[in-house]
């Protein structure tokens, strides 16, 4: 489980809960979101498609 945020710094909440509910194996990503968008070769989901 990869956990992410527009700047990283927000991920860290999330990080802990999911470590605090027997998740050890989550990790932060830390680029997030403006990292991975600063590759043009990164798959990104837009439109329909990015819709749950």
């Amino acid at each position: 489980m990869i956990v992410y945020y527009g700047s990283s710094v927000s991920a860290c909440p999330n990080l802990l809960a999911l470590h605090l509910l027997s998740y050890p194996q989550a990790k932060r990503y830390a680029g997030s979101w403006s990292d991975w968008i600063s590759y043009p070769d990164n798959p990104v989901a837009t439109g329909e498609e990015g819709k749950a």
